[in-house]
Parts: C-alpha cells; structure tokens; sequence
C-alpha cells in the first residue's frame, strides 16, 4: 500500500522517547536525509538538484529539537512550529497555528502537511494533519514499544488504531531503519529516506537512512 510521508512518534521498548520520518515518493525519489546539527534535513540527492524547479515542496527541515521537545514533519511547518513551542507555546497549539498557517501543500495532489511532536521522556506524544478538507490535532500516551503514526495518504487521520506495538529497537539509527521496512511500516510502498530521533541523555540522539 502506498500511503506517502509517514510520522511516527512513541518510545522504544527501553522507553525511550522515539520521533520518525520517512519519505516514501513515486515521482521525487532522488531524496535524502542529512544531519545538520541538531536538525535533520531532507535534500535531493547529488546530481538531482534540479527537481527543487520542478517541486519547491521536496527540500525542508524533517526534523527539529524545540526544548524539550522534538518536532518531526513532512514540510516546512518544522520550522515555525519547533520555534513556537521553543518560546513556550503549548504544543497542541503551536501545531495547530503551524499547519494553519503553512496550509496543504499546493500541489497537484494537494498534500497534506503532517506533524509530529514528542516530548524527551516520552510522555508526550502529539500527531497533526491539515488537508484539503480536515485540521486534526491528537495528543496520545504510547505505552514501551509502542510507535502512533499519520501519513499523508490513506492513514490521514489522527486514529489511535495507527500504531505499532513492537518498537524494539537500542538506537537512532536502528529507529530510522524501522521506519523504513519493518513492523508495520513494511507494508507501506516505495520507500526512499528516513530521519530518527531518539532521546539520550538531555536531548535526542539523531540518525538517517536511505534505501537505495
């Protein structure tokens, strides 16, 4: 099933606080994530700089520390919603402004910008969508193990019934790697990049994968 961009937000079986990306793309799959810095970006690959002329949409921050917070998305709502729950902004609102204010993604499907948020203890966990037609928010509680996910197709909706309870992985880039094809994730289609955080210490262990 292709579903698109997917979020995920939980904690691993050690209960560690867990934020993933993944691009799953069937007509911009030249795409990677890098680190750069604190922050994990998504990029066309080298050579293939030149389909930012054809979609300004495919390059954005995935991935951004906000306190102690991580916020991960599909877009550039990354940015403004990291810096409003920076500045103390409760989450559920900064999302909300963010998507509001970026809107669906003006392209010729229309996509919608998803966004996840987790706290670095993991108690904190929220998903948001804002589509054509829809504005979601949901804050949930993931148990160890257990991941809650939205993508931009299909499963585009903030449904509790969208999680995987088998998050078993020890790091960042085991996390990014799972996103990517195993769990439930392995029956999502077409694959390309994947950003994980996971949380260490005081702040968040960061790691990227491709599939090639």
């Amino acid at each position: 099933m292709y579903i698109g961009r997917i979020v995920a937000v939980g904690k691993n079986a050690d209960g560690k606080a867990a934020a993933l990306y993944r691009v799953s793309s069937r007509s911009f799959p030249n795409r990677e994530a890098v680190i750069n810095g604190s922050n994990i970006a998504v990029v066309p690959r080298h050579g293939h700089e030149a389909d930012l002329h054809k979609n300004p949409y495919i390059a954005y921050n995935c991935a951004r520390p906000a306190g102690r917070y991580m916020v991960v998305s599909n877009g550039s709502q990354t940015d403004p919603i990291a810096e409003k729950i920076g500045i103390n902004v409760p989450v559920r609102d900064a999302i909300t402004m963010g998507l509001l204010a970026m809107d669906y993604e003006k392209d010729q499907l229309d996509t919608p910008r998803i966004v996840g948020v987790i706290s670095q203890d993991g108690e904190e966990a929220y998903l948001g969508i804002i589509r054509k037609d829809a504005v979601m928010v949901r804050r949930f509680t993931p148990e160890n193990g257990e991941l809650f996910y939205i993508s931009t197709y299909e499963k585009n909706y903030t449904c509790p019934d969208f999680n995987d309870g088998n998050f078993n992985v020890q790091n960042a880039l085991e996390a990014a790697d799972y996103i990517t094809g195993k769990g439930v994730f392995a029956d999502f289609t077409n694959p390309v990049t994947a950003a994980a955080a996971l949380a260490s210490g005081n702040g968040f262990e960061l790691a990227v994968t491709r599939v090639d």
